[in-house]
């Protein structure tokens, strides 16, 4: 029987694309912010989807107060009008 490669073939000249690295710290915890405050709509909105989806821990890279903190935040600006429930 015959053996089959797999894939690409690896070659040596290959270059490796620069690997981009992430925040140390989460955006609230490099200023120093208690609490995120309900009322900073740019702020929220940058932590959103264009439907109005909160973004991960993963993604908006927060760290686990912070992000409780911010979704407390947006269920407030949501209840008082001023963020969309659906995008």
């Amino acid at each position: 029987m015959a053996r089959f490669q797999r894939g690409k073939p690896k070659s040596s000249n290959r270059k490796k694309k620069p690997r981009i690295h992430e925040q140390a710290k989460c955006r609230f915890c490099r200023l120093k912010t208690a609490e995120v405050d309900y009322k900073d709509i740019a702020t929220l909105s940058k932590l959103t989807t264009q439907q109005g989806k909160m973004f991960s821990r993963k993604r908006s890279g927060n760290c686990a107060r912070h992000q409780r903190s911010t979704m407390h935040a947006l269920k407030r600006a949501r209840f008082m009008g001023l963020m969309p429930y659906v995008g």
